[in-house]
């Protein structure tokens, strides 16, 4: 999931009472949960031998946090063996795509009864961020657990909690021996942190994705610190842009007229003043999430070759977040007056400019929305909707015209996706076992519906 850090936010904290009583009331809202209680058994669950008196999903999850698919340098290799050896474990079918030179999708595949159907997408990616180890209690890829049961480990959140907890509601629904009318594919895809370019992006232009036929998906979401859990149907654009000032060179002990650094200082006060303007909008409005507003961070300023030498071009780039609701050709318009007003040359490129503005439908006449909310409801799930404040893979799914909602089933978790000590209770990451348990079922028999002819 590529975002910034949320969790220094101080409205995220959890302060230290409730850290003290995190686990016992995780434990009570489990109870809540009209569920079967953990079946994964002792043996033969997958994930080698637990160790003593750990929940083998738990043990499962451990181990898959300790594979180091950490850019810049991920190690997919190892991703793809521990995934063959799931599927194997799960009697599913593997295919493996390379859609770029060391990129490979994968697919596990669960035919269901009626296949011409729309299938049903658990879709999950299998690198993570890069870490500061200095910052961090433990070793960031060690999958350490509390005496809390707090696992540590860059991962947990985003998203190998997700990926473990699709694999293990699938191997207990198998274990029972159910069978679904519609086919479900579980994906793993490379390089979602770094924007997807080599993975989902250029996957779903190809014929291999047309023929998965997939008529619903679900991919990762944000915790949420407090009871309810996030919902997300659709996501802000992300624009990333260099605006190019050139000027007049010369000495620097000389006042030189129509100089790069005073277009610089022009442009950086246009685009910062918009950012307090937002900002405002968004502190002052109790209706308002931050996907709701537009964030402008200015991320590098390049220039200059010494001290006593005016340059004759600076640039300066900034990272956008758009939301849907925003008129995105009126938006540059907006930014090319900007940089009229700043001085003449001024120019400006992209990095990354993404256009498609579709949300999925989450009105309860949606045949999808309402087997999922009605779903959530029927486990006691409160569900918040919101418009993901960054940027995930969804947003390629949904730019082919599919539905797709960002989901993690995380609560009473402190948000903490690419933030140092990325953690995850256990009781939190078993009650999401339980929620796709329950939700992948009810997807996958969804009547025939229209768009199924």
């Amino acid at each position: 999931m590529r975002a910034g850090s949320f969790a220094n936010d101080s409205s995220l904290q959890v302060n230290s009472d409730s850290e003290l009583s995190f686990r016992e009331a995780v434990s009570r809202d489990i109870s809540r949960v009209t569920m079967l209680p953990d079946k994964d058994g002792s043996g033969g669950c997958g994930g080698g031998q637990a160790t003593s008196g750990e929940d083998p999903s738990v043990n499962l999850f451990r181990e898959y946090l300790r594979l180091r698919t950490v850019h810049p340098e991920p190690d997919y290799d190892a991703a793809l063996k521990f995934l063959d050896r799931i599927a194997e474990e799960l009697g599913l079918p593997m295919k493996k795509i390379e859609v770029c030179p060391g990129r490979v999708v994968s697919i596990m595949t669960w035919q269901g009864t009626n296949p011409a159907l729309k299938s049903i997408l658990l879709n999950s990616h299998t690198d993570v961020v890069p870490v500061y180890q200095e910052h961090w209690k433990y070793d960031a890829f060690a999958a350490v657990k509390d005496a809390e049961g707090n696992i540590y480990a860059r991962g947990t959140q985003d998203m190998k909690c997700v990926t473990i907890q699709y694999i293990q509601a699938i191997r207990r629904l198998k274990a029972e021996g159910k069978k679904f009318t519609r086919t479900i594919h579980l994906m793993f895809v490379p390089d979602e942190e770094v924007g997807g370019h080599k993975g989902m992006e250029t996957f779903v232009k190809l014929p291999e994705f047309e023929e998965l036929n997939i008529g619903f998906a679900l991919d990762e979401g944000l915790a949420n610190p407090g009871e309810a859990f996030t919902v997300f149907y659709g996501e802000r654009n992300p624009w990333w842009i260099t605006v190019h000032c050139p000027g007049s060179p010369g000495h620097g002990s000389r006042f030189v007229e129509n100089t790069a650094a005073e277009k610089l200082r022009s442009i950086i006060n246009s685009f910062l003043d918009f950012r307090e303007k937002e900002k405002h909008r968004l502190n002052t409005s109790e209706c308002f999430t931050l996907g709701d507003v537009t964030t402008v961070n200015m991320t590098m300023v390049k220039g200059g070759v010494a001290y006593n030498v005016i340059p004759a071009e600076m640039d300066v780039s900034f990272d956008l977040r758009i939301p849907p609701t925003v008129n995105l050709q009126e938006f540059e318009e907006q930014i090319k007056k900007w940089c009229k007003e700043a001085g003449e040359g001024i120019t400006y490129e992209f990095a990354q400019k993404h256009m498609n503005q579709n949300l999925t439908s989450t009105d309860e006449s949606d045949p999808w929305w309402n087997t999922f909310s009605t779903t959530c409801k029927a486990m006691n799930m409160t569900l918040e909707k919101e418009i993901f404040p960054a940027a995930t893979d969804s947003r390629f799914i949904r730019a082919v015209g599919l539905p797709a909602i960002g989901f993690s089933p995380m609560n009473r978790t402190p948000i903490l996706l690419h933030d140092h000590n990325e953690y995850l209770n256990e009781q939190v990451f078993l009650k999401g076992i339980q929620v796709y348990e329950n939700l992948v079922p009810a997807l996958a028999n969804v009547p025939a519906l229209p768009c199924d002819a």
